[in-house]
């Protein structure tokens, strides 16, 4: 492959354009700007790329067997594809508003076709939570929900927040990228524990991405535990779980002291 970057433009009227380019083996994708909005690495398109999409897993640790798995803001479908692959018993469910995004997935980003398992809709993300059909019969929610300026999450109200928990089974949890202004940080925080049972966060890695594990309830933390299911997510799943426990200890150390 070359390491000239190219791009290719979806850009149905209404909404930012999808552009891509390529550099040194990895595809990125951007909505108008210079922004990546995910990555897929081209000889390994079934892994996760960035690292904070990474740690969106984090709910493995403490779940091992989703039914349900819904993602708000589809980016590169990184995570779509990733759990679509991995958890062929759950179901995944996928809401984007902007067509350009799900188009280029498709084209670009190896999007499978919906089935029986697979549902990418075209729909507001707030529709999406509010709607109470959806209430109660989550049991992992990955929200990353940025548009072209990336300035913070699009949705971060406490109304969202309580709808995203009331979309959760009873032991479900929500992962989320708190990425923008620095101001942002705190305000989706606060609007979080307002209504979630336990928030933690992990450190801050590259582009001021931090990732946010909310609990419906809160759980029981064993770090012994956890570094042992951390141990199986690595040879199974090939993803640095026990990294994310240690930046769990480091929270928890750090709310302690």
């Amino acid at each position: 492959m070359s390491d000239t970057p190219t791009s290719t433009r979806f850009d149905a009227p209404g909404y930012p354009p999808a552009t891509i380019t390529e550099f040194k083996g990895v595809r990125f994708m951007h909505l108008g700007t210079s922004w990546v909005q995910g990555a897929m690495r081209l000889a390994k398109p079934d892994n996760i790329e960035l690292e904070y999409v990474q740690m969106m897993m984090m709910w493995m640790l403490f779940l091992d067997n989703p039914k349900h798995i819904v993602q708000l803001g589809l980016g590169s479908a990184a995570l779509t594809r990733f759990s679509y692959q991995r958890f062929p018993q759950a179901r995944v469910t996928v809401a984007e508003l902007n067509p350009n995004v799900i188009d280029i997935c498709h084209a670009h980003f190896g999007l499978p076709p919906n089935d029986t398992r697979l549902d990418v809709r075209e729909m507001d993300a707030m529709d999406f939570v509010l709607d109470p059909a959806n209430h109660g019969k989550v049991d992992v929610l990955q929200v990353d929900l940025y548009d072209e300026d990336a300035r913070g999450p699009v949705l971060d109200s406490p109304e969202f927040y309580q709808a995203c928990m009331d979309c959760l089974s009873d032991e479900g949890i929500m992962t989320t990228n708190v990425f923008g202004d620095f101001a942002s940080y705190d305000k989706n925080l606060q609007n979080m524990e307002l209504v979630f049972d336990a928030v933690v966060w992990l450190p801050e890695v590259h582009d001021a991405n931090i990732i946010v594990v909310a609990f419906k309830r809160a759980p029981s933390i064993d770090f012994s535990v956890l570094y042992e299911r951390a141990g199986a997510i690595k040879k199974s799943m090939n993803l640095p779980a026990k990294n994310w426990v240690t930046g769990l200890k480091g929270w928890m150390q750090d709310q302690q002291g």
